[in-house]
């Protein structure tokens, strides 16, 4: 199965974004993929900011996206866009980072109002780093996500059937993507 690098735009430690992709990494497993987790908020911020290319933390990064089949990208939605955190990492990738990449975009914020913010913000950006299929991805309102004693989370029924849905067809997209790259016998 493929390799899948689930990414955490989240600036906050307790963010209902990274449990939300946390559970979807779950279930990607459960479907035989390898889920790599990063979460932007731990690389540090003097090279994210200061926009050091050769830092060994952004070195690594880099090093992941170019290693995986497939990118789950997860961010909070502020002022209709998605995080700064996540577009700083973004702006230090290389033009073509997502290049042959499959990619599931996801978003959580607090009001409809923002839902469009995965297509008129986010699609674009990963369009242009070259993601061969960027499959429709999902807004998750934030009262939507409970957050249980144990961290795991739990949505509403047509949440989760959503999210579900979604999850599959990006597990889908990837395995007809590795299908295709397979040498004929």
């Amino acid at each position: 199965m493929a390799t899948v690098l689930s990414v955490s735009g989240s600036p906050s430690a307790t963010s209902r974004t990274a449990r939300l992709l946390s559970h979807l990494d779950d279930r990607l497993r459960d479907q035989g993929h390898e889920v790599i987790s990063l979460q932007v908020r731990t690389l540090p911020a003097d090279a994210l900011l200061g926009a050091d290319f050769r830092h060994p933390a952004v070195v690594e990064a880099t090093a992941l996206f170019e290693r995986v089949d497939g990118v789950v990208i997860g961010t909070p939605i502020y002022k209709a866009a998605y995080s700064g955190l996540l577009k700083s990492l973004l702006d230090l990738l290389p033009q073509y980072a997502l290049a042959g990449k499959t990619v599931l975009p996801l978003a959580t914020g607090g009001s409809v109002a923002h839902v469009l913010a995965i297509d008129y913000a986010l699609r674009p950006v990963l369009t242009s780093m070259g993601a061969t299929h960027v499959v429709p991805g999902w807004f998750t309102l934030d009262k939507d996500i409970t957050v249980n004693a144990d961290g795991t989370i739990t949505l509403p029924g047509p949440t989760a059937e959503a999210l579900a849905e979604v999850t599959d067809r990006f597990s889908t997209a990837l395995r007809s993507e590795a299908a295709l790259l397979q040498p004929s016998l």
